[in-house]
C-alpha cells in the first residue's frame, strides 16, 4: 500500500511551479518495511564435472577437425 499523492496546495516547501527548491528533500514515504512472508533460501549449486567434460570434449573435437582441414587443404 502506498501513500496517496499530497495535495500540492497544502504541501510545504514547494515553490509556485510545484518543484522542490534546492537543498530540500522530498517527504518520506510511509509504509511498512520488510517482506510479508519469508522467502525460500536461494539454492546455488556449482556445475558438476559433466558439463565441463562435455565442453572440453567439444573443444577438442572442433580443434581436431580444424587441424585435419588444414592438412587436407595443404
Amino acid at each position: 500500500m502506498t501513500t496517496p499523492d499530497p495535495d500540492p496546495d497544502y504541501t510545504p516547501a514547494l515553490d509556485e511551479h510545484g518543484a522542490l527548491p534546492g537543498g530540500d528533500t522530498p517527504p518520506a514515504e510511509g509504509g511498512i518495511s520488510g517482506i510479508s512472508h519469508p522467502e525460500p533460501v536461494e539454492v546455488r549449486r556449482a556445475w558438476g564435472p559433466w558439463p565441463a567434460v562435455v565442453i572440453v570434449l567439444l573443444a577438442l573435437a572442433v580443434s581436431v577437425m580444424l587441424v585435419a582441414m588444414i592438412f587436407v587443404l595443404t
